[in-house]
C-alpha cells in the first residue's frame, strides 16, 4: 500500500479510537455510577468536561503543529489520549474520572485537526478526496457502534475495559506514525495569539456546553441559554479581536475563499442534521420500539456500512460529475433519507429500515467527503494549519448543535402532548426538523462556481492525456 494511503489509514484509526470512546461511555454510565458510588446524573460531568476540553484546545492545534511539527504533535496527542484512557479505567472517584477525561480531551483536541493537517499536507490534491474519505468512516462508525459495544463490554466484562482497550491501539498508532508520517512544520511561525486563545476557548466552551445540556435535564434551560449567550458574546469579541491583529488564532479571512466558506457554512448546517441521527435512532429503536441495545446497534450499523462502501467510490463520482453538481443534488438526497426515518414504525420490516439507513449512510458520507475536501481545494500550504483548526471547530460545534436541535424537537413534541414519556410518534417531527436543517445547507452551496474544487477532481499526472502537439506554421 502506498504511503499516501497508509497515512490516512493511520489517522483514521486514531480518530476511530476517539469517536468510539466519545460515544461508548454513554452506555456504561449506569455501571460506572454504581462502581464509583455516584449519582448517574453527576457523571454527566465526565461527558461535558471532555467536550469543553475539545472546544478550548482545538483552536490551538494548528499553531502547535506549525511550531513543533505535525508528526510530533500527533504522536504526543495519541500518548496523552492513551494515558488519559488508562487513567479513566483506573478511576476510583468522580473527581478522578472528570480530571482524567479532561486529559483525554487534550489529546483528542489535537488528534483530529492535526491528523487532518497531516493528510492535506502530505497527499497530492488530486488524491485528497480518496484520502479524506477514510476519515468519514470513523466519524460515522464510532457513534453507531459505540452504544452496543459499550453495553457488551459493560455486561460481560467491566466498564473499565472501555478505556483500557485504547492502550494497545494507541501504542500501535504511535509506532505507525513514527514510521510513516513526516514531521512537517512551518519555518516562520508567528507568536501565539494568547488573547484570541482565551476568547475563542471561552466562546466555544460556552456554546458547546450550552448546546450539550439544553433539553437534556442536566441543568435548568435558563442556565444553558445563558451559557450559549456568554459563548456567543465571547466569539463576537473574538471576531473584533481577529480583525485587529496580524496573526489571529483562527483566521477569519479564510472565509473570503468561496470554496472554504461554502464548506464551513454549508457543511455546518448539513452536520446539524447528521449529528442528530446517532442521538435519535437509538432512542427510537430502544424506547420507541422496545429493542435491546444490541438490536438497535445492529440496525444503525447499516449506516456505517453505507459509509464504507462510499469510501471506495467517492473520487470516481466527484471526478465524473463535478463537485458542485454532486453536493447540490446530494444535499437533497441525503436530507430525504434523513426524513425517511420518520416513516419507521414498530411494525416496519427490518429490510426497509436497513435499506434506508444503508443507502442514506452512503449519501451522507459522500456529502461529508465532498465538503471536507472542498475546504482545502483553493488553499496554499501556509494556510492549511489555520484551515484544519477552523474546520474542526465548526464540525465540533455543528454536531453538538445537532444533538441539541433533536433534543429540543423531542421536548417540544412532548410538551404539546402534555406527557413526560417518549412515544414512537414523537420522533416523526424530530426527523423532519433535522432533515430540513440539513437541506437548508444548499443555500450556501448554490453560489459555488461551476468548476469549484477542480484541483481535487483532476486526473493524476501519469493518467492525464498528453497535450496535443501544435503544428508549425
Amino acid at each position: 500500500m502506498p504511503t499516501q494511503m497508509i497515512v490516512p489509514l493511520i489517522v483514521a484509526c486514531a480518530l476511530f479510537m476517539e469517536n468510539l470512546d466519545a460515544t461508548v461511555i454513554s452506555t456504561a454510565l449506569p455501571a460506572i455510577s454504581i462502581d464509583l458510588h455516584e449519582d448517574p446524573i453527576a457523571l454527566k460531568l465526565a461527558l461535558t468536561s471532555y467536550l469543553l476540553t475539545l472546544a478550548v484546545f482545538i483552536p490551538i492545534s494548528g499553531w502547535m503543529a506549525d511550531r513543533f511539527g505535525a508528526r510530533t504533535v500527533f504522536r504526543v496527542a495519541i500518548v496523552i489520549f492513551t494515558a488519559g484512557s488508562a487513567l479513566c479505567g483506573s478511576a476510583t472517584s468522580l473527581l478522578d474520572f472528570v480530571v482524567y477525561r479532561i486529559i483525554q480531551g487534550v489529546g483528542g483536541a489535537m488528534m483530529t485537526p492535526v491528523g487532518r493537517l497531516v493528510i492535506v499536507r502530505l497527499v497530492p490534491k488530486h488524491e485528497l478526496v480518496s484520502a479524506l474519505a477514510w476519515l468519514v468512516v470513523p466519524a460515522l462508525l464510532g457513534p453507531l457502534i459505540g452504544p452496543p459495544l459499550g453495553g457488551f463490554i459493560t455486561t460481560y466484562f467491566s466498564w473499565r475495559w472501555i478505556f483500557w482497550i485504547n492502550i494497545p491501539i494507541g501504542i500501535i498508532g504511535i509506532l505507525l506514525a513514527t514510521r510513516f508520517i513526516e514531521n512537517i512544520r512551518e519555518q516562520n511561525v508567528p507568536p501565539l495569539d494568547v488573547r484570541g486563545f482565551v476568547l475563542s476557548g471561552a466562546g466555544l466552551a460556552g456554546l458547546a456546553f450550552g448546546f450539550t445540556t439544553i433539553g437534556q435535564n442536566f441543568m435548568p434551560t435558563s442556565i444553558s441559554l445563558a451559557l450559549m449567550a456568554v459563548g456567543a458574546a465571547a466569539l463576537f469579541a473574538y471576531v473584533l479581536h481577529a480583525r485587529s491583529v496580524p496573526f489571529p488564532l483562527l483566521d477569519l479571512k479564510l472565509l473570503s475563499i468561496p470554496t472554504f466558506r461554502a464548506s464551513v457554512a454549508g457543511g455546518s448546517l448539513f452536520r446539524i442534521g447528521i449529528g442528530a441521527l446517532p442521538f435519535l435512532l437509538p432512542l427510537l429503536f430502544q424506547i420507541g420500539f422496545g429493542m435491546s441495545a444490541l438490536q438497535s446497534g445492529l440496525l444503525t450499523f447499516a449506516g456505517a456500512i453505507g459509509a464504507m462502501v462510499m469510501r471506495a467510490s467517492a473520487a470516481t463520482i466527484l471526478r465524473h460529475f463535478g463537485i458542485k453538481r454532486v453536493v447540490l443534488i446530494n444535499t437533497m438526497v441525503a436530507a430525504a433519507f434523513i426524513a425517511a426515518c420518520a416513516l419507521f414504525r414498530p411494525d416496519t420490516p427490518y429490510a426497509f429500515i436497513i435499506f434506508v439507513l444503508l443507502v442514506g449512510g452512503f449519501f451522507r458520507a459522500l456529502q461529508f467527503t465532498s465538503l471536507n475536501s472542498l475546504a482545502f481545494a483553493d488553499l496554499g500550504s501556509s494556510e492549511m494549519s489555520q484551515a484544519t483548526s477552523f474546520t474542526s471547530v465548526a464540525q465540533q460545534i455543528s454536531i453538538t448543535a445537532g444533538v441539541a436541535v433533536a433534543a429540543l424537537a423531542l421536548e417540544g413534541v412532548r410538551f404539546v402532548r402534555g406527557d413526560v414519556v417518549l412515544a414512537a410518534s414523537d420522533f416523526i417531527p424530530a426527523f423532519l426538523v433535522v432533515a430540513v436543517v440539513s437541506a437548508s445547507s444548499i443555500f450556501f452551496l448554490l453560489p459555488l462556481p461551476i468548476d469549484a474544487g477542480a484541483s481535487l477532481t483532476a486526473l493524476p499526472p501519469d493518467e492525464a492525456p498528453p497535450p496535443e502537439s501544435g503544428k508549425e506554421i
